[in-house]
């Protein structure tokens, strides 16, 4: 019954709205609820009698500023307002209405009606009450209109002050931070969050927080995703969604024991809480027997139409057995190569036939970002076609895809990695049993070292040491460094405290590596934590001739956030300086003195 009214009272108040804006006097609305509205509602002409004032009271008027007119309420022996002529207590005072009528529906129905300067002008008003503009902008976001849902939502947050935000606020904020990432505003969206977490209520302070603590995580700066989570943790201490985000915190941190613990602590402390979805208790419990695995098959069927292949390669992955055997030859120099053969190159022709991509380049060479909008097919082509993880351009492919999507998440090291880096080691074990020179030059060598960069990757943060262990032996296989393996190694061994094989790969670093941005931050802290003084702050000097944002960036403890849209930045760059902030600033953090040194040091340039 509430349901039939809700789409009655909905029909009949879209199409008063679009009377009302002809020519905004209440007289013509009434004749039209007798002449026509009343079919609407079944003929019942009472009811659109008493239904009219309702919904004419709270409809904004063009003529009056976007302001309502609103009729006074007639006395029980009053002519009643919908100038039927009869007394109101024997017209509309008489008429039980079947369900409520929002005070914001005629409001909400204008916001999705006007275009143009007219909803420019109305939201300048300030007047549209904040459901109103909440409501409109989900039906803009679900009819696809996500500029109009931009300009609704941000005319929810135009707030002189924000004590006065509503408690509907936390949805209009995920919601314009989702449309802002979709629309691709990334710093527009940042600068919303950033101003939310300075000025906005405790309990939208703690909503932007895990946004931020997320975005850290995203970004690898899991110091920053820290201190991101304690600060929401003591905004809004009792917020489920705490318990699920510190889940997934201690995993990137590398810790899967304490994990499971503090999902078992938060699931005993919610059920606690009145009226909490069972279902989500029930999850808590499995991330406390499993967190890894829980997480791993919660992101897999997340993905909508890609869940069930993904789910299947999962499979396939860890049940096709590795191949031991590498195909290697020697050049007229005795260097060694990988040549595919012909079956490698057949299956290779096979796989490319499932992407649309008119020019997909060499094999191994193709942008492994771009294979996720094939994705549907070619994963149901791996499942089909299983000998296909045999060839290493396509299995280098799929890792680096797997890599672009899920490398930074350590709980799908198992279900994806795992079995890809037991077949790669098993081919690097057949390289260096040949103990000669495999040069990336040479044959498609480099198709194998993008394979193990991919791996290294894809496993940083769900096996550090099997990610660190690959990185030495492809560096031992290729001096050169065409993948610049050096910094992703220098990291990991600062990570783990290796202090003096950190400094053998930048102590003396080669003239032609003394612009490698990276190395010179690395190379700076190991002389720092040596105690080599003078030396650190020469390599501080080096930092800043290179780039001068860099050593403020990793000073600073929040900084601005730079965003990179490009695969690569300029050198001397802000982005420059972020990437490798990113990437080295937890070990300076990790080093004690370290910032308060560098600190200082920075009064001198």
């Amino acid at each position: 019954m509430l349901a039939n009214w809700v789409d009655q009272l909905l029909g009949f108040a879209t199409k008063a709205q679009a009377v009302i804006h002809q020519d905004e006097q209440y007289p013509e609305l009434t004749r039209w609820a007798r002449r026509e509205g009343a079919t609407l509602l079944g003929d019942d002409v009472s009811l659109a009698q008493a239904l009219t004032p309702l919904l004419w009271n709270q409809t904004p008027l063009v003529r009056c500023g976007f302001s309502c007119e609103p009729l006074a309420p007639p006395a029980l022996d009053e002519p009643c307002w919908c100038d039927s002529g009869k007394r109101f207590d024997r017209c509309c005072g008489a008429v039980t209405l079947p369900g409520p009528v929002p005070s914001h529906l005629m409001w909400m129905l204008s916001l999705q009606e006007w275009r143009g300067e007219r909803l420019r002008r109305a939201l300048l008003s300030l007047q549209a009450p904040t459901q109103a503009l909440l409501e409109a902008a989900i039906i803009s976001v679900e009819t696809g209109q996500l500029g109009r849902a931009q300009r609704l939502l941000e005319a929810f947050f135009q707030l002189d002050e924000w004590e006065a935000t509503p408690e509907t606020s936390e949805s209009a904020f995920e919601l314009l931070t989702d449309v802002y990432h979709e629309r691709g505003f990334t710093r527009k969206k940042d600068a919303f969050v950033d101003d939310i977490v300075d000025r906005g209520p405790n309990f939208l302070k703690g909503a932007a927080l895990e946004r931020v603590c997320l975005a850290f995580m995203d970004s690898d700066d899991l110091n920053g995703a820290r201190e991101a989570f304690l600060k929401a943790l003591k905004l809004i201490p009792d917020a489920p969604s705490l318990a699920y985000i510190e889940t997934m915190l201690l995993l990137h941190e590398g810790q899967p024991k304490e994990a499971g613990e503090r999902a078992g602590f938060w699931a005993r402390r919610l059920k606690r809480q009145a009226g909490l979805d069972e279902e989500y208790l029930d999850f808590l419990e499995q991330l406390a027997h499993a967190p890894a695995d829980t997480l791993a098959e919660q992101m897999i069927y997340s993905e909508e139409e890609l869940a069930e292949p993904l789910a299947m390669l999962s499979t396939v992955l860890m049940e096709y057995p590795p191949v031991e055997e590498l195909p290697l030859s020697r050049n007229e120099c005795g260097k060694l190569m990988y040549l595919p053969t012909p079956d490698h190159t057949a299956d290779y022709t096979q796989w490319r036939q499932y992407f649309t991509a008119d020019d997909v380049g060499e094999p191994g060479k193709s942008a492994s970002s771009d294979l996720w909008v094939d994705a549907l097919k070619w994963l149901d082509g791996l499942c089909e076609h299983r000998d296909w993880l045999a060839t290493p351009a396509i299995l280098q492919e799929l890792t680096m895809a797997l890599a672009v999507r899920f490398g930074n998440l350590p709980w799908m090291m198992r279900p994806f990695f795992e079995p890809i880096a037991k077949q790669f080691e098993l081919w690097l074990g057949c390289i260096e049993q040949e103990q000669g020179v495999f040069s990336w030059e040479e044959g498609d060598n480099d198709i194998i070292y993008q394979l193990g960069l991919g791996l290294i990757m894809g496993m940083e943060r769900g096996d550090p040491l099997r990610s660190k262990a690959l990185s030495e032996r492809l560096l031992s296989l290729d001096k050169q460094d065409d993948l610049g393996l050096r910094e992703v190694l220098l990291e990991q061994h600062l990570r783990q405290g290796e202090d003096d094989k950190a400094l053998s790969l930048v102590d003396p670093l080669l003239p032609e590596q003394s612009d490698w941005l990276g190395l010179l931050v690395g190379r700076a802290l190991v002389f720092y934590r040596l105690g080599r003084m003078a030396e650190a702050q020469g390599a501080l000097s080096l930092i800043h001739q290179h780039n001068p944002h860099m050593l403020t960036l990793l000073a600073r403890a929040n900084p601005k956030r730079e965003h990179n849209e490009a695969h690569s930045v300029a050198p001397g760059s802000r982005g420059e300086a972020w990437q490798y902030r990113v990437l080295l600033r937890g070990q300076w953090l990790a080093t004690p003195g370290a910032i308060d040194w560098l600190k200082r040091a920075l009064k001198r340039f």
